[in-house]
């Protein structure tokens, strides 16, 4: 019997969700309603799924840490492929079906990204799907329209096939809206949801069929993969020069024997601030309010705050998020214009499109509290257990202040345990290392002082992490 492989594609930026969304920081790990993050939900989904194996994680390299953090407090570990390049979801799925050695398990694809509030109806759909795919079909889901969406793509129904599922006529493209809404009259037409089942052998050979380029390149990238810590790196060099193509238009447009599992469900793809406000309950005047926020006289608005009070007066139909070092103010009408901002913010190369102000490393977090010319201040906090790489800088030094639990410093040639309420001084030049060998976060004030303050003035002598 094929066993069941979930494959979690964990790509993408999410630009279309800034100023939440970062590059170092997107969508699928950002809350999109409080305590839920949509990477940790799908996650969950397949670990729901009689008989599953654990999922394998594609996903970028400056995210593994956070893929990993999520699986760790989900209480698995799966196998996480780190992209040096993203090259879109054909490749990432031809790396997952090359790495299957003995067996040739049947693979379900499916984005981090997506919404899906009743995980039983998915699970049915799959345990479907499953059974035709084991035979050697290649199967979609299609999730069945309650309004005329545009911002999808369609899957026309043919002929059924058995139990429900029916073959795919056509795939279509997103539809203007007067189209969209011939399709939902017609009840021919499912959203296309990206998610998929095929076995490996099946993927490979219509690979080798319709794109020989990228099965050529991914089989070299995974002849060439090596493991590092927790994850699995593809070789580089091979995995770039891969054709990047989505998985519909490398394969599915093009065999012939594919079917559509239709699903009756609430399905989202959370790509947008208008997808966010439609999935969140709404007051009796259509607004979507998250955080300290306070709506007067104000109709139809997505208004989200993270950090501090975000009063609205007068406002109609517009999108406000708040982030502790920017704000968003857009009209709805004009968030499809949401690409061309990012793009201006990040040809001035401001680093609000990088990070937010508080980065997560695999050993805790820092935040940036306040800085001027020639001095930084920080708030680091490092969880229990872990330690931070053996380090100089060449620009800076730093003096540290403990406020919560306790550190062991090395510095230079001292060693030394701080306790709250207790600070040391890291001259420029000395090495040094920071670690938490309590039971509680630990939890400083770095103050940083000198001519150059950037993260990239570190060398490190020493990491547990392999930076």
């Amino acid at each position: 019997m094929n066993s069941l492989q979930p494959v979690i594609l964990c790509g993408g930026e999410g630009t279309r969700l800034w100023p939440l969304s970062r590059t170092l920081y997107p969508k699928q790990f950002i809350e999109v309603s409080e305590g839920r993050v949509l990477f940790a939900d799908a996650v969950a989904r397949c670990m729901s799924l009689p008989e599953a194996e654990e999922p394998i994680v594609v996903c970028n390299n400056e995210h593994r840490f956070l893929v990993a953090e999520q699986l760790r407090k989900l209480g698995t570990s799966g196998r996480m492929v780190l992209e040096p390049f993203g090259r879109n979801t054909a490749p990432a799925a031809a790396v997952a079906a090359l790495m299957e050695h003995g067996g040739d398990p049947v693979l379900l694809i499916m984005p981090a990204d997506h919404s899906i509030a009743d995980g039983e109806a998915f699970a049915r759909a799959v345990a479907l799907g499953y059974e035709r795919a084991a035979q050697g079909h290649f199967v979609c889901f299609g999730v069945v329209p309650d309004h005329p969406h545009t911002g999808y793509g369609y899957i026309r129904k043919g002929q059924s096939a058995a139990g429900g599922v029916s073959a795919v006529d056509s795939f279509v493209e997103k539809p203007k809206r007067e189209v969209a809404e011939e399709y939902l009259k017609s009840g021919e037409y499912l959203w296309n949801s990206g998610i998929f089942l095929f076995k490996a052998s099946s993927y490979l050979d219509a690979l080798a069929a319709h794109a020989p380029d990228i099965l050529k390149n991914c089989r070299t990238a995974v002849e060439n993969s090596y493991q590092d810590l927790d994850f699995i790196r593809l070789g580089e060099e091979e995995f770039g020069q891969c054709p990047s193509d989505s998985i519909d238009y490398a394969v599915m447009e093009k065999v012939g024997d594919i079917e559509v599992v239709p699903i009756d469900m609430d399905w989202r793809d959370l790509g947008s601030w208008k997808s966010l406000h439609d999935m969140h309950p709404s007051d009796e005047a259509g607004n979507s309010l998250l955080g300290d926020v306070v709506a007067e006289d104000t109709g139809n608005c997505y208004v989200r705050s993270s950090s501090r009070l975000v009063v609205t007066l007068g406002l109609r139909d517009t999108t406000v998020v708040e982030t502790p070092d920017a704000v968003f103010v857009a009209a709805n009408d004009k968030l499809d214009n949401m690409k061309s901002v990012i793009h201006r913010l990040k040809e001035a190369g401001r680093p609000e499109t990088e990070a937010h102000k508080i980065v997560y490393r695999p050993w805790g977090s820092f935040e940036s509290i306040s800085a001027d010319n020639r001095f930084q201040v920080k708030r680091i906090i490092v969880k229990p257990g872990e330690v931070l790489s053996l380090q100089k800088h060449f620009h800076r030094a730093e003096h540290w202040v403990v406020v919560k639990g306790t550190a062991r410093i090395v510095n230079g040639e001292n060693e030394s345990i701080l306790c709250e309420d207790e600070s040391t001084y890291i001259p420029l030049g000395n090495i040094h290392r920071l670690e938490n060998p309590g039971k509680i976060p630990l939890e400083l004030i770095e103050v940083q002082t000198g001519s150059y303050l950037g993260e990239d003035d570190i060398v490190r002598l020493e990491d547990k992490y392999k930076r």
